[in-house]
């Protein structure tokens, strides 16, 4: 894997105006500051993480197109999760849907959209690579530099948990060593040209950095930072995708228990979703209003209220059968309007449309702004969900499932009351609550895969086949679960040769 000329610089690239936007298989900068007064001082190489989270929110540029409103960081890989599921339509055909809802795109070597999910991730990773390599050498007070390296250890097990999920096959613990196809793990700054990895092996290391971080217990300055509880709720999430029950119920419940993120209130989860100061974030990219990109941020392609052409004439919506089962006393039934009118769903001006089952969800913190908010990278609900799935999968323990659940629920539905169902039927109370509660968030189609379960379209009633160029069903274990390494890739990795996906 050639990154060698192109990391070589990638922290101070994205901390000031620099030639960074070629190829990440071939870019040398056109700055020649010195890279190794980035990790001298704890301080600056705090700088140069500040830079790896800057890049997570901002517009990402590929080989093909330099301007890509579609491709906002990690978010924008959020709503492409979402987009590739059954839950969130458009009603034609526009980006989400033709490059991802329609299944196309990541089984096209070529595509821009396969390439920047794979360069996002592995843009992160050899950032922090850099990070980890040097911060003990740095100077500094041993408690800054620990904060340092435990946040640069949760970037990259988050960005190998989201690469390993994409372009593996799903983690099958019944089928130990899971030794299908992974992606290259790169572990040091001089790491190239490196073979893929098994899925169980990539695993493992995300495990490693992330108890390590654990075991470092850094407290992030702020939540857009990845301090010691993200740390712990990447790893229940990655447990809950492992089938190992017993730590995604201890990392879950520590966050849980803790309640230093409490859920939201009814009045709060009405806000827009948009502000990383509601009580239940844990983590969010944070852009400022001068950082403001109106067209090209997470909130312009998903926001109801953005003022972007994505977003007027194609309002995103929810499957209306999954709406159709939320109780009409839970504050989630108000996130999306069955029949919007301009009376009970205002608009900012005219040229917006009007769908059924438009969303409200989230909103623009500043109408008539930058198209901007605090993406939700995660939540306390989500820390529920993992805990009581759990829970409803340790024989045993479903009381504690539905009490877990229900926890959750009553902050949501006043009304609500603790559930009887068992077995299936409890674990499938549980994952509808996923979906209405992660709705936009970038959790449905991980989750079918992790579940090895189907894609159905044809039960969403207001699915409309033609805006995903009539893809409405993938039978579960079908090969277009993985994505394809992208072709730049294959032909730049002598490492990888012979070992793209089928």
């Amino acid at each position: 894997m050639n990154y060698k000329k192109y990391l070589l610089f990638a922290g101070f690239c994205m901390l000031s105006i620099s030639a960074c936007k070629k190829d990440y298989l071939d870019t040398k900068p056109t700055d020649q500051v010195d890279n190794s007064a980035l990790f001298t001082s704890a301080a600056n190489a705090k700088n140069a993480l500040n830079g790896v989270y800057r890049y997570m929110y901002e517009r990402t540029t590929t080989v093909v197109s330099t301007s890509a409103q579609n491709k906002p960081g990690v978010g924008g890989i959020m709503l492409y999760m979402d987009f590739m599921g059954e839950d969130l339509g458009i009603s034609s055909s526009n980006w989400y849907t033709s490059d991802g809802g329609s299944w196309i795109s990541h089984r096209t070597d070529n595509s821009t959209m396969l390439e920047y999910m794979y360069r996002t991730y592995y843009r992160i990773i050899g950032n922090v690579n850099y990070i980890i390599d040097n911060i003990d050498q740095a100077s500094g007070a041993a408690a800054d530099k620990n904060v340092v390296k435990a946040e640069a250890l949760t970037l990259r097990a988050y960005a190998y948990f989201g690469l390993v999920q994409l372009f593996g096959k799903r983690y099958d613990a019944a089928a130990k060593p899971n030794n299908q196809l992974g992606v290259p793990l790169l572990l040091a700054s001089t790491d190239t040209n490196k073979p893929r990895e098994s899925v169980e092996n990539v695993y493992a290391a995300i495990v490693k950095d992330l108890e390590t971080a654990i075991t470092l217990n850094a407290t992030a300055s702020n939540k857009s930072h990845a301090g010691i509880a993200v740390a712990k709720g990447i790893r229940a999430r990655v447990a809950l995708v492992m089938q190992d029950y017993p730590n995604a119920i201890k990392y879950a419940k520590d966050i849980v228990d803790a309640n230093q993120y409490p859920l939201m209130s009814v009045t709060d989860y009405q806000a827009g979703f948009n502000n990383a100061g509601l009580s239940e974030f844990i983590w969010a990219s944070m852009p400022t209003l001068d950082q403001g990109d109106t067209f090209g941020s997470y909130f312009a392609q998903i926001a109801y209220n953005a003022n972007t052409s994505f977003m007027r004439a194609n309002p995103k919506r929810i499957n209306s059968a999954l709406y159709g089962q939320i109780a009409a006393t839970d504050v989630r039934k108000k996130m999306w309007e069955p029949a919007p009118t301009a009376a009970n769903f205002p608009l900012p001006a005219t040229n917006f449309s009007r769908q059924p089952y438009m969303s409200r969800k989230f909103s623009v913190k500043e109408v008539g702004g930058p198209s901007l908010g605090d993406v939700p990278l995660m939540r306390t609900a989500e820390m529920y969900l993992i805990l009581a799935e759990a829970y409803a999968k340790t024989p045993g323990s479903e009381a504690a499932a539905r009490t877990v659940l229900f926890n959750l629920v009553k902050q949501r539905d006043p009304a609500a009351v603790i559930s009887i169902n068992s077995g299936q039927a409890l674990i499938d109370e549980i994952l509808f609550n996923r979906r209405i509660e992660l709705w936009g968030e970038g959790h449905r189609w991980l989750d079918l895969k992790r579940l090895n379960l189907p894609l159905d379209r044809t039960v969403v009633p207001n699915y409309v086949s033609a805006s995903v160029a009539g893809t409405l069903t993938i039978p579960a274990g079908d090969v277009k679960w993985q994505f394809l390494i992208p072709r730049a890739e294959m032909e730049a990795n002598s490492g990888i040769a012979g070992q793209q996906n089928p």
